[in-house]
């Protein structure tokens, strides 16, 4: 389904903001700052200093800013081919490729600087990070793996977090990253059964469009499958309790209807599928998970 043309470049500073904010939709930063944020309580078996956890904030929506501006600047010409995203702020004309450009360099610079307000690794480890995050964009031109990639560019939120708070790693925030990176590469593979027919004609790799629909639906069912088991294992990892156990539920079910929505011969209901539902399970996720961490250990 295609986006709505609108008409006009956008005019003054502030329109040109607020529409690369649409562009980007940037209320979706709530896929990735939920599980940065678990991985800082978990940091902390705690919370973290408001100061902390404000350039923890600052960070994560500055990475996902500059990689989805990134991302649109890098498809430009895509999109402009593509019924279902040539209507993007971009190839419609309503924003510059200039003001683009300089709205990635400002995010990756403020993305740069809460780093190094956190932590002197999380800065040392910002180019890396920034270049995974912009190198996304390529990837579907050459390998079916982008999904992966992607899922990467949002797992290794939790991770930063961590290195951000202790300068170290461990096994339960890898795992959480891996199950944040699994979870991004099915919706992802979901989300792509929509540009099969445009992803042939120009060449472009996904999953769906190597090996059908039917079998992309259930590569992403797999992928959340092996979300649910990483996140049991992070669960028992940190001895979390019965809150975060409901979390997990709560989300199992939330997955389960997710894949309920989408079917080979009808992909209308995609969009709930990806941004609803996902919406929905990183902040119970969460939610739970927080709970279990401030509460349940307070009491128990």
């Amino acid at each position: 389904m295609g986006e709505q043309v609108k008409t006009g470049p956008a005019s003054g500073l502030l329109g040109k903001f607020r529409l690369t904010l649409e562009t980007i939709k940037f209320e979706h930063s709530i896929f990735a700052l939920p599980f940065a944020l678990t991985g800082a309580l978990l940091a902390r078996r705690g919370l973290p200093t408001w100061r902390e956890l404000l350039w923890i904030v600052v960070a994560m929506v500055a990475a996902r800013s500059a990689a989805m501006t990134f991302n649109r600047i890098a498809d430009l010409k895509i999109d402009a081919l593509n019924p279902r995203t040539k209507a993007r702020a971009l190839p419609a004309g309503q924003l510059s490729l200039t003001f683009a450009l300089g709205f990635t360099v400002v995010s990756c610079g403020l993305l740069a600087v809460a780093a190094y307000e956190l932590n002197p690794l999380a800065f040392k480890l910002s180019p890396m990070a920034i270049t995974i995050l912009l190198g996304y964009s390529f990837t579907k031109r050459f390998t079916l793996l982008s999904h992966l990639i992607l899922g990467l560019c949002l797992g290794m939120s939790p991770a930063a977090a961590w290195i951000a708070l202790r300068g170290d790693l461990s096994a339960s925030v890898l795992l959480l990253g891996a199950a944040v990176m699994l979870w991004v590469a099915g919706f992802d593979i979901i989300y792509a059964c929509q540009d099969v027919e445009f992803d042939h004609t120009l060449g472009l790799h996904s999953i769906p469009k190597r090996y059908g629909i039917r079998a992309a639906l259930w590569v992403s069912a797999l992928l959340h499958v092996g979300t649910l088991a990483l996140l049991i294992a992070v669960a028992r990892l940190e001895n979390l309790g019965w809150i975060a156990a409901a979390g997990l539920a709560v989300v199992a079910a939330l997955l389960a209807y997710e894949h309920s929505l989408v079917k080979p011969t009808d992909l209308s209901r995609v969009n709930a599928a990806f941004f609803t539902v996902n919406g929905f399970i990183s902040i119970l996720f969460f939610l739970t998970w927080a709970a279990d961490l401030l509460i349940y250990r307070a009491i128990g």
